[in-house]
C-alpha cells in the first residue's frame, strides 16, 4: 500500500506541472497572437511595410529610398515634368497630326458610313487633344519640337504610317479604302497606347498622366470597334 501511494503523488505531481506549464503557454500564445493583431490594425505600419521606392537624386545628388506613402505624398508635392513628359507631348502632337491627315480622307474616299462616322470621332477627339498638349508645353516653357539633339525621331514613334503606306491610302476607293484604313488606323492606335503607357511610368506630371490615361481608355475602345468592323 505504501509503494501504491508514492506512486499516485508521483503522478499526480507530474500531471499538475503538465497543465501549470500547458496554461502558461496557453496564456503566452495569447498575448503574442493579440500583439500580432493591433500591429496588423495599425495603417500606419501597413504603409510602412509597403514596397520601397528609390528617388533618383538631383545633378550631384545620390539616390534615396522612400516608403510607398512618402513616394505619393512628394509626388503630389512636386509634379514637376520630367523629359518624358516633355517628350510625350511633343511625340503625341506629331502622332495625333497622322492620325488626323488620316481622317481627312474618309469623307470622299470610304464606303462605309461606319467607317466615316468612326473618322469624324477621331478627328473631333484628337483635335482638341493636340490643342491641349501644345498648351501644356507653353505653359511649362517648351517648345513644340525638340531640337535634333533630342533623340526622337518620326521613324522612332510606334503606330506611325509611313509615306508609301499614307499615298496608298489616299489612292483608294471605296471597300479598299476601308479596309486599308481601319488597319492602319488601328496600328497607329496601338502605338499610340504604347506611348501613353510608357510615359505612365516614366513621367512625373499628373496632368500628362491624365492626357495618357484617357489616350489608352479612348483608344482602347476603338480599336475594339475597329476589328469589328473589318
Amino acid at each position: 500500500m505504501h509503494i501504491s501511494r508514492v506512486g499516485h503523488e508521483h503522478v499526480t505531481k507530474a500531471t499538475l506541472r503538465r497543465a501549470r506549464f500547458a496554461t502558461a503557454s496557453l496564456a503566452a500564445l495569447a498575448v503574442l497572437a493579440l500583439g500580432g493583431c493591433d500591429s496588423d490594425s495599425d495603417p500606419k505600419s501597413a504603409a510602412q511595410s509597403g514596397p520601397s521606392v528609390i528617388a533618383p537624386g538631383k545633378p550631384g545628388e545620390s539616390n534615396r529610398m522612400l516608403s510607398a506613402e512618402e513616394a505619393a505624398r512628394q509626388r503630389a508635392e512636386d509634379d514637376s515634368p520630367n523629359s518624358a513628359d516633355v517628350a510625350y507631348a511633343r511625340m503625341m502632337i506629331e502622332h495625333h497630326a497622322q492620325a488626323l491627315k488620316m481622317t481627312e480622307l474618309a469623307p470622299d474616299r470610304a464606303e462605309s458610313a461606319k467607317v466615316k462616322a468612326l473618322a469624324g470621332r477621331i478627328s473631333a477627339a484628337q483635335g482638341p487633344e493636340i490643342n491641349a498638349m501644345k498648351g501644356w508645353l507653353k505653359k511649362h516653357g517648351k517648345a513644340e519640337k525638340a531640337d535634333k539633339s533630342d533623340g526622337h525621331q518620326h521613324a522612332s514613334m510606334p503606330g506611325m504610317a509611313t509615306e508609301a503606306q499614307l499615298a496608298k491610302l489616299r489612292a483608294a476607293r471605296g471597300a479598299a479604302f476601308d479596309e486599308l484604313f481601319l488597319t492602319l488606323m488601328i496600328t497607329h492606335h496601338e502605338g499610340a497606347i504604347t506611348m501613353a503607357t510608357d510615359v505612365k511610368g516614366q513621367g512625373n506630371n499628373i496632368a500628362i498622366e491624365e492626357m495618357a490615361d484617357e489616350v489608352v481608355a479612348q483608344q482602347t475602345s476603338e480599336i475594339a470597334r475597329m476589328r469589328d468592323m473589318l
